[in-house]
């Protein structure tokens, strides 16, 4: 059978197929199965095959592997019939590899055989390594197996809104299409290792594991996902934050911890934002907010220099260098810069709404909030969008009490925190404390903020948690904590646009709701 009956589709070429058309190739697919199964050959009963060697080892090291016997597997992504021989286009893990067939080599039998495999397919190879007249180094093959049958046909592109969409559903066929998207996560990967080298090698830190299930979703100020525990019926949710266990750690004696995982915020949707997330938070004994300023500076630029080769890094046209040190910015300074607000004369509520108002906020709104509520809100309101201004890398500091339930009060003003956060590309990628270890202080605190949950003024206001001010009591050490978003240092670091183009596996609104 010849393949060209259009049964093979060329992810290169341009016209798109019908459904119709795409219907009846895979309905002919299935048949070429069938018959494969009937010669006794079904692929899908091979278990596996010995690899060698990888297509780009091969090209880097031709000198080397000229003439020497390779076994190799991958999928078949082009084919080029020209009668008795053919070449064929290998993809693995690595990148991709031509092969070259000629009958006699295999049996006019088999090469008839292998004239009905399909683009897409998975297929396994035996040959030499060679240098085509054209300069292409390549395989001669003397074997090839099918070892499985893809029954699909592969899209030839992706484009537009629709294919952007089905590439975050068909993740599995993104990555075979588009090479660029496998490099991505390959960076991902390398990211996280280095990060983990950083803390572990550079700061002795120990990593650990902690519970997603809790009783309490604290740590944090976000909305959490509800489950049900059937058989201790028990109401539970998924963690928004990892950070009250942690530093119960610390409590325990494990003076350096870390973990990196998955968090869950029942919220919105959007470039940056994904309901499951990822997130390392790591906490240092008789460590400050200070310390932790240099251990952010050197996990997200070595991050940077791990998967890019430089600190310098290139995000949607713009330039962002992460050499330490970074910019330090008070909160108040910010807002007197750009507004002309000096919260440094302001003592009163009253004050900070009148001149919030002045400032354009709604009246309603700012009734019922605090000087340090109002401060927080002006900076969100009026700085952080400002183009450029936070472009950074910067470290944004001085954050109210009304906003840092566990940080440490600034000895200088205790109406402020001993608290940062870090900022590249006008986004918050880290938040961080010198940890509010007072547990009389802690207590009340919580109590402010679960009454806020209680009357429905504040949805997001963390839940008491009287088993950590517990903790508390027994003696937390001066501690210093981080919690870095792992997705947008990813999406900086690899010029991503969405949070989903870094993320395998996105939430998604299913198809048919």
């Amino acid at each position: 059978m010849s393949t060209e009956e259009n049964t093979n589709i060329n992810p290169e070429v341009e016209e798109e197929l019908s459904e119709e058309k795409l219907n009846e190739q895979r309905l002919i697919r299935r048949e070429k199965l069938k018959k494969l199964q009937d010669m006794g050959r079904n692929p899908f009963l091979i278990e596996n095959w010995d690899v060698t060697d990888y297509s780009m080892d091969i090209k880097e090291s031709f000198e080397e592997m000229e003439g020497k016997s390779v076994s190799c597997a991958g999928r078949m992504m082009a084919n080029r019939h020209m009668g008795k021989a053919s070449f064929i286009d290998i993809q693995d893990k690595l990148g991709r590899i031509q092969g070259y067939i000629r009958q006699d080599a295999i049996t006019p039998e088999e090469y008839e055989i292998f004239l009905t495999y399909d683009i897409g397919d998975i297929i396994g190879v035996e040959g030499e390594v060679f240098k085509t007249r054209h300069g292409e180094i390549s395989i001669k093959i003397h074997k090839i197996v099918l070892l499985s049958k893809s029954l699909q046909v592969l899209p030839n592109k992706f484009h537009g809104l629709k294919d952007q969409d089905q590439r975050y559903r068909q993740r599995y066929v993104d990555l075979i299409v588009n090479p660029e998207v496998k490099n991505t996560f390959v960076q991902r990967s390398k990211i996280i290792h280095a990060i983990k080298d950083v803390l572990e090698k550079d700061y002795g830190y120990l990593e650990v594991d902690t519970p997603i299930l809790t009783t309490i979703a604290g740590g944090a100020n976000a909305r959490p996902f509800a489950t049900h525990h059937n058989t201790l019926d028990l109401d539970m949710k998924l963690r928004i934050s990892n950070e009250l266990f942690l530093k119960r750690l610390i409590v325990g004696g494990l003076d350096r911890v870390y973990e990196m995982g998955k968090m869950f915020r029942n919220e919105g949707m959007d470039r940056n934002h994904n309901p499951e997330f990822t997130s390392m938070e790591c906490y240092m004994a008789y460590a400050d907010m200070d310390t932790m300023m240099e251990v952010t500076e050197q996990v997200v630029s070595k991050a940077a220099l791990a998967a890019t080769g430089s600190m310098v890094i290139e995000y949607q046209g713009k330039t962002f260098d992460l050499t330490p040190p970074w910019r330090r910015l008070d909160m108040a300074d910010a807002i007197k810069e750009i507004t002309g607000v000096d919260f440094s004369a302001i003592v009163t509520d009253e004050e900070a709404r009148e001149a919030a108002v002045k400032q354009g906020m709604d009246k309603d709104e700012v009734k019922a909030m605090t000087r340090g509520k109002i401060l927080a809100e002006m900076f969100e309101e009026f700085c952080e969008d400002v183009p450029g201004y936070l472009d950074g890398p910067v470290f944004v500091t001085g954050h109210p009490v009304e906003i840092s339930p566990l940080a440490k009060r600034d000895p200088k003003d205790p109406r402020i925190t001993r608290r940062f956060e870090a900022y590249v590309n006008c986004w918050e990628i880290a938040n961080a404390f010198s940890e509010l270890n007072d547990p009389i202080d802690q207590y009340e605190r919580f109590k402010t903020q679960q009454a806020q949950l209680d009357d429905g003024t504040d949805d997001e206001a963390h839940p008491m948690d009287e088993d950590f001010v517990n903790a508390l009591e027994v003696g937390l050490p001066p501690t210093g904590g981080l919690g870095i978003g792992i997705d947008r240092v990813i999406m900086l670091i690899t010029d991503a646009p969405s949070i989903r183009d870094i993320i395998l596996f996105p939430t998604m609104k299913p198809i048919d709701k």
